[in-house]
């Protein structure tokens, strides 16, 4: 078929250079270079002299020196002719030969593709058919009874999924008060920090009044040392001046001899200063000792309230930290469980869905099937009816026929004893 094909639709370049007939071929071998020199391939064609286009009979090829000249002979009725100019049309002829030849070997290749492709889908037709006589032949009874078992699965799966969600409900109604009680206890925590705050404002209020007493103190301290420190300079100075007097006036008691009660006078004055010197440094030192007295307990006093307040306000911070980390613990917790309530709530309203449109595509093939059935039941009532009064009929006509042969049968018997009689 595909070398028919190929020959109907390609013409040679034979037949476009000499014309129609059917070329008939001989096998040639083609020389190359000899060892004495080149040599010439000529191709000898028989052409029929008797008909106006020349139709090719036989084909061979020859090899000849370059000397030789042309031949012409007789054969038979034919002609010998040389067409040494023709080489060039004859490779291009082999070349459409060789492409004829590959491009029916790739149609037959096809073609047998096409062959076992018609071969498989006739087979699969075949399978296809036998499942549909197979699946037309099954009872609908059966079909009936699957539909109403996958209808059982169906509910038994939607009830599984029911109690699912009334569970998950009740997880999550759980997970809702804990939830509150969370956030209560977050505003109670809040509350506390607040408190914790505002008590740690107030112990700071407190250490900064007391800082500002300890400087003030501090500051008393200092300038009643400078007192000090120029009483005793005033102090001494006035004992370097009363000792000055007292040499003085010892001076002059030496020289004035005759004057004895002078000396006993600045003795006394001497030891009445004296005493009062003594008197005046004991007073300032117990009153400077009384006040660094005081003044180191309020300051003891003030760095204990310092360093308690200190304490509590790294308690209260400590507990500030951790009661914000214990917020954000529970707040992540509560986006968690937030989160996957949400999903869970949407892959049950899908699947609740998804189940909703099952029931409801079965529903419909059970009311398909119920159409059926009603009508394949009324089709039956149709022809028990029929047959019924088929069967009336029959026995009707099965009675008329009964009683005509009776009827029939009765004159000839009596005809025929009549004719007995006769006889």
């Amino acid at each position: 078929m595909s070398q028919s094909y190929s020959s109907s639709q390609r013409v040679s370049s034979y037949r476009r250079t000499f014309g129609g007939g059917s070329p008939v071929f001989s096998r040639a071998s083609f020389g190359g270079k000899g060892s004495s020199g080149s040599s010439v391939t000529s191709r000898v064609y028989q052409v029929s002299r008797t008909s106006a286009v020349p139709s090719l009979s036989s084909f061979r090829t020859t090899r000849v020196t370059p000397l030789r000249s042309y031949q012409s002979a007789y054969q038979g009725a034919g002609e010998l002719l040389d067409f040494s100019l023709a080489d060039a049309m004859n490779q291009e002829f082999l070349q459409t030969r060789t492409n004829e030849k590959v491009e029916l070997q790739e149609l037959n290749d096809r073609f047998a593709n096409y062959i076992e492709k018609v071969r498989f889908l006739e087979q699969q037709n075949a399978l296809m058919v036998a499942e549909v006589n197979r699946l037309r032949g099954k009872e609908p009874t059966r079909v009936a009874e699957m539909y109403e078992e996958e209808l059982r699965e169906l509910r038994r799966q939607i009830d599984v999924l029911t109690s699912q969600r009334a569970r998950v409900e009740v997880e999550r109604d759980n997970l809702l008060d804990d939830l509150q009680k969370l956030k209560q206890r977050l505003q109670e925590e809040i509350q506390l920090k607040e408190e914790a705050e505002n008590n740690l404002a107030a112990f700071r209020a407190d250490v900064d009044a007391a800082t500002l007493a300890r400087i003030d103190l501090e500051r008393r301290i200092e300038s009643l040392q400078e007192e000090i420190a120029f009483l005793k300079k005033v102090h001494e100075e006035e004992i370097r001046e009363l000792q000055a007097q007292l040499q003085e006036q010892h001076i002059q008691v030496e020289m004035d001899i005759s004057k004895p009660d002078l000396t006993a006078a600045l003795r006394d004055i001497r030891a009445q200063y004296e005493s009062i010197a003594a008197k005046n440094i004991a007073e300032a030192e117990e009153w400077y000792k009384s006040k660094v007295s005081d003044l180191t307990q309020a300051a003891n006093k003030n760095n204990d309230a310092l360093r308690q307040a200190k304490q509590e306000m790294l308690e209260y911070r400590h507990q500030i930290q951790s009661y914000t980390c214990e917020i954000d613990a529970l707040k992540g917790t509560n986006d968690s469980l937030m989160r996957q309530m949400r999903e869970m709530e949407e892959r049950f309203a899908g699947e609740a869905s998804g189940y909703q449109d099952t029931i409801a595509r079965l529903e419909e093939e059970i009311r398909h099937l119920k159409d059926e059935m009603a009508r394949h039941l009324r089709e039956y009532q149709d022809l028990l009816n029929v047959k019924l009064a088929l069967d009336v009929e029959i026995a009707t006509y099965r009675k008329l026929l009964e009683g005509e042969e009776n009827r029939i049968s009765i004159p000839m018997h009596q005809t025929f004893a009549s004719a007995l009689n006769f006889r």
